[in-house]
């Protein structure tokens, strides 16, 4: 059997994938949803994955699958807590995040793009006003989008 055949079988289905740096509040919001996660029933083809501040050390595990739906916080024009899906197929698709993850997170799917590896990605966007503060706590309007973001989730599974 051809190993690129091999490959396909053995790719997994999708991954949900959260991003973000949890000390600082709302910004953590992907990880803070991939948490929630963990307590729920997902379908056996699923995983999930605290991504963190994402980066090119992500890549070799993002190309096992078919389907990634990633998770982020964006500071944009929406009001705090707006749940959004972006379907990015180019770096430049990818939101204004101002981050500290946001260029790894470009520069990891033009990457994936130039080797050819990228699989079907939904990243859900939740806008948020302040990525500045040192806390581990979501704001009240954040902290409110997650059963939003994980019934948006639910819907592209």
């Amino acid at each position: 059997m051809p190993k690129k055949l091999i490959a396909m079988i053995q790719m997994k289905q999708t991954l949900i994938l959260g991003v973000g740096n949890i000390i600082l509040g709302d910004e953590g919001v992907g990880i803070h949803v991939i948490q929630e996660l963990e307590k729920e029933s997902l379908p056996p083809d699923v995983d999930l994955l605290d991504g963190g501040t994402g980066g090119f050390h992500l890549v070799s595990r993002l190309v096992e699958y078919g389907r990634i739906i990633m998770i982020d916080a964006t500071l944009d024009s929406h009001p705090p807590g707006t749940v959004r899906v972006i379907r990015p197929r180019y770096a430049a698709d990818f939101p204004p995040l101002m981050s500290a993850h946001e260029i790894g997170l470009r520069d990891m799917l033009a990457v994936m793009q130039l080797t050819d590896d990228l699989p079907e990605i939904h990243l859900i966007v939740v806008s948020v006003k302040n990525i500045n503060d040192v806390t581990m706590e979501l704001s009240p309007e954040i902290a409110a989008a997650i059963p939003e973001v994980i019934r948006v989730l639910r819907g592209i599974l």
